[in-house]
């Protein structure tokens, strides 16, 4: 079964931005504007990104006050990550199945033409 929010994550993930963000992330908690610090884009620009991720669930945002924290959540991570493992597995199988086939008829094939 496909995770209804596979998409979000893979979208997410296709940014090597919104990827540094969460490897950011992954480290602990961070306030937006340490988040946008070592980037050469706008804060705009870096809370849409942000955004982004939180769609995905990925990223949680709390508030404190004025400040507006962000933490990595992993589980929509795992879901993809068991998912690809899945499919994986699945084509896998179906790849030496076939190739087991092609072997025999091909076998098959040589022993006639003897």
């Amino acid at each position: 079964m496909i995770p209804r929010t596979l998409d979000d994550t893979l979208l997410a993930l296709a940014d090597p931005t919104r990827r540094a963000i969460l490897a950011r992330l992954a480290k602990g908690e961070a306030r937006v504007t340490e988040i946008a610090e070592p980037f050469s884009i706008s804060l705009n620009a870096v809370s849409k990104h942000i955004r982004m991720l939180e769609r995905a669930k990925l990223v949680r945002r709390r508030r404190a006050g004025r400040e507006h924290i962000l933490s990595f959540d992993r589980a929509p991570l795992d879901a993809a990550a068991e998912w690809i493992v899945a499919t994986r597995d699945f084509w896998n199988a179906r790849l030496d199945a076939l190739d087991a086939m092609l072997k025999a008829e091909d076998e098959e094939k040589k022993g006639r033409s003897r």
